[in-house]
């Protein structure tokens, strides 16, 4: 007789066999094939200049007529667009006439500002699948007021807008329409040599009007970057090859730091690096850096943490983006065998790094990863290597199957007194089956890692799969994990282990007609977490209902039931005190509402509330509140503050904390930008600001000016015992340049 654990692994094993027995009936034609549009090599020069009288453009065929996705997916949509595309031996040219709709009154926007909300903008994006596979490709478009908007297309529809590269937009505002016209070099993107079909798709918001409508027909639940759902870009011949395409791209950075809390009196530092990006076929792309810095990027938004595990916080460097879906969505949300962000965060120097990553033909994708950091003397890290293959191979219309390793290895590890010793290598083999129908429907995947260490005694795998269906009217979903006890990822990001658990998730949705109301409906979710005994340690249910209106504004209100038996010590504050002991159980109810208010007001809001048990027969209470509120189209301001009030019994007590963030962004151009954020974490005793510009003087090269300020525990409260109000913990102010030089 099989023993309950082994039972759940053979039962979790089961989704591979049902998805690729399953797989052939999905293949289908493309849902929106017959939506074509022709692009034809430009009779005359484009001149980007929002005027759209080019002989180029007359001559163009026209992608108009689009259909209505929000607030109804049943009929053409009521706001006009005109689309046409053309293209030269270098570039490919795309203007869009946005008439405005029946409803008077100027453009809305955040501001100038790159990458902006989509939800709070008036805008038109365009998507394409250059490799006509319906799963990776390319966004970019531009709000009314001109910022630019691009990012990088993975899983068949979710957008990364960290990523950043070259191409030119303009926009020209008009009584009754504004017109944008883009330039996107062919060596921006990738795409195989000889395709003469791309996926293409257009999508307009106007959000006076509330209308959200796309070239191609898409049903509301799904978003209109959906690539199983373009229509098809057909070219009169295929895209000229962008021959020599190498880029460099050096950096210079000067600042200044200086630690008050320890005495380190001001130091100086000057760092220099450089990245290159080799196009070793237009569709395989070779990256290159040494010494790379990214004090640039932007800093993570703080949260307040009342979790037993550790917290996810998204890559933002550019260097690992570009097809770095292939790498960090290996697996799931808290199963990751691979992320990026444990290399060369925390002090951690990286001396080089090189990522061979794209398409080897319509099928078939490769990625191949290695990065070398620095020892750090202060710790007794040791210099460490990262190297990471994955690899790819379609196996229906849109599924994969997925294989990966990662390896980890410290070099020259030499026990120190007093410093931690690390250990000498860690290693993970894994495999997936990523399910995609073709009508987008059913999405699921199967998952399969086992890791390698020193002395490691087994139980040290990951089974996993799961299943969804997602139509007008239901969401359906189960998923079932098993965590080895000892798997161990330390390149990857796997905050729990030695668990089974089992989660579904069961919802509806009501569309009434005539109605203030677009559509309403229940959720249920309830997930259960055994230990490796398969004794119950967790379980969570969720109801939740909720609301969206025809202005766009959505209330949710929810009621939840937990349990939970500790495995391991725990503060119930996550504040460093006293902690419940180990086999503890604790059960309660909370119930809570949500509302974001509809974006298309220069004033914005939204609140959220918690109430319920706690931890220890205790309570908590949490009100958070968002405001924002525009100057369109220079000045976005925005304020987020988090309370909670925590009651239990001895020793802790009540315990009370606030977490307030606001914003301030002032884009004077679309290439020149101040932002300033202020973080207060009571929980973490930390105040943060962090104020920076930036310039970019040409396409993906800019001059960053940052500032950043750290102050002492509860100095920003009148009457603590500390030196002074508003004492600073620590400083730094850095300016950094860098160019993007096409060879």
């Amino acid at each position: 007789m099989l023993r309950p654990i082994y039972l759940v692994k053979f039962l979790l094993l089961f989704p591979f066999i049902f998805l690729f027995l399953s797989h052939s009936s999905l293949l289908a034609q493309k849902q929106n094939e017959n939506y074509q549009l022709h692009i034809s090599r430009a009779t005359s020069a484009i001149t980007l200049d929002g005027v759209v009288d080019e002989a180029a453009w007359q001559a163009a065929e026209v992608a108009t007529n689009f259909w209505m996705v929000l607030p109804m997916d049943t009929s053409r949509a009521r706001v006009r667009t005109d689309v046409r595309m053309t293209y030269d031996a270098n570039t490919i040219y795309l203007s869009a006439v946005c008439y405005h709709g029946y409803v008077a009154g100027p453009y809305i926007v955040e501001s100038l500002r790159r990458d902006w909300a989509f939800g709070k903008n008036d805008n038109f994006i365009f998507f394409m699948d250059t490799f006509d596979d319906q799963t990776n490709g390319f966004t970019f478009g531009t709000n009314a007021a001109g910022a630019q908007w691009d990012g990088l297309l993975y899983e068949g529809g979710k957008a990364n807008l960290s990523w950043d590269n070259k191409w030119a937009s303009v926009v020209r505002n008009y009584d009754d329409r504004y017109v944008l016209e883009l330039a996107i070099p062919f060596k921006t993107i990738r795409y195989k040599k000889g395709i003469s079909r791309w996926g293409i798709n257009f999508s307009r918001q106007d959000l006076k009007t509330t209308e959200k409508s796309s070239w191609t027909p898409i049903q509301r639940q799904f978003p209109t970057a959906s690539l199983a759902l373009t229509g098809v870009l057909v070219w009169d011949q295929p895209p000229p090859q962008p021959g020599p395409n190498i880029s460099l791209i050096p950096y210079a950075l000067t600042g200044i730091t200086r630690d008050y809390q320890n005495g380190v009196p001001t130091k100086s530092r000057f760092d220099a690096g450089i990245d290159a990006k080799v196009a070793i076929t237009s569709s395989l792309n070779l990256d290159l850096t040494v010494n790379p810095d990214f004090s640039q990027v932007d800093v993570d938004q703080q949260v307040t943490n009342l979790d037993r595990y550790e917290l996810f916080f998204p890559e933002k460097r550019q260097f690992f983006l570009e097809n770095g879906d292939q790498f960090t969505n290996f697996g799931y949300a808290t199963i990751r065998p691979f992320f990026s962000r444990r290399i060369g965060l925390g002090g951690v120097p990286i001396r080089f790094g090189a990522r061979l990553s794209g398409k080897l033909n319509k099928d078939w994708r490769i990625g191949i990863m290695d990065m070398q950091t620095g020892r750090v003397d202060d710790t007794g890290l040791p210099a460490q290597n990262f190297a990471v293959v994955a690899l790819q191979r379609r196996v229906s219309a849109r599924s994969n199957v997925g294989f990966m390793f990662v390896n980890k290895e410290s070099l020259s590890n030499e026990s120190v007194t007093d410093k931690t010793l690390y250990s000498r290598y860690n290693r993970n083999l894994g495999l997936e089956y990523n399910l995609a129908s073709a009508n987008n429907l059913w999405s699921g995947k199967a998952l399969y890692v086992k890791s390698f260490s020193p002395d490691q005694p087994g139980d040290d795998a990951v089974y996993a799969a799961n299943l969804q269906y997602f139509s007008r009217k239901w969401l359906i979903s189960g998923q079932v994990e098993s965590v080895g006890k000892y798997y161990t990822a330390e390149a990857g990001y796997v905050p729990r282990r030695g668990y089974e658990r089992g989660m579904t998730t069961i919802g509806y949705t009501f569309l009434p007609t005539g109605s203030p109301v677009l559509n309403h409906g229940p959720t249920l979710t309830s997930m259960y977490f055994f230990d490796p005994t398969w004794k119950q340690s967790d379980n969570e249910s969720t109801l939740s209902y909720a609301v969206t209106f025809r202005s766009r504004s959505v209330f949710t209100a929810w009621v939840a039931t937990d349990y939970v038996r500790l495995l391991q010590p725990f503060d119930p504050t996550n504040t460093g005190r006293e902690t419940l002991t180990t086999g503890t159980e604790h059960s309660w109810t909370a119930w809570g509402t949500d509302f974001d208010s509809k974006p298309q007001s220069v004033f914005t809001y939204g609140f959220s509330s918690r109430y319920g048990g706690y931890y220890a027969n205790g309570t908590r209470l949490n009100l958070t509140a968002d405001l924002g509120y525009r100057f369109q189209p220079y000045v976005s301001l925005a304020a987020s503050a988090s309370y909670n009030d925590i009651r239990l019994p001895q020793p802790w007590g009540r315990t009370t904390f606030w977490l307030v963030g606001p914003r301030f962004d002032l884009t004077l151009t679309n290439t020149l930008y101040l932002t300033t954020f202020v973080q207060y974490n009571e929980q973490q005793k930390n105040m943060n600001v962090n104020a920076r510009i930036q310039w970019r003087y040409k396409p993906a090269s800019d001059f960053f000016l940052v500032y950043t300020d750290n102050y002492l525990p509860n100095s920003a409260q009148i009457g603590q015992d500390v030196p002074g109000f508003f004492s600073v913990k620590n400083r730094a102010l850095v300016l950094k340049w860098t160019y993007w030089w096409n060879i």
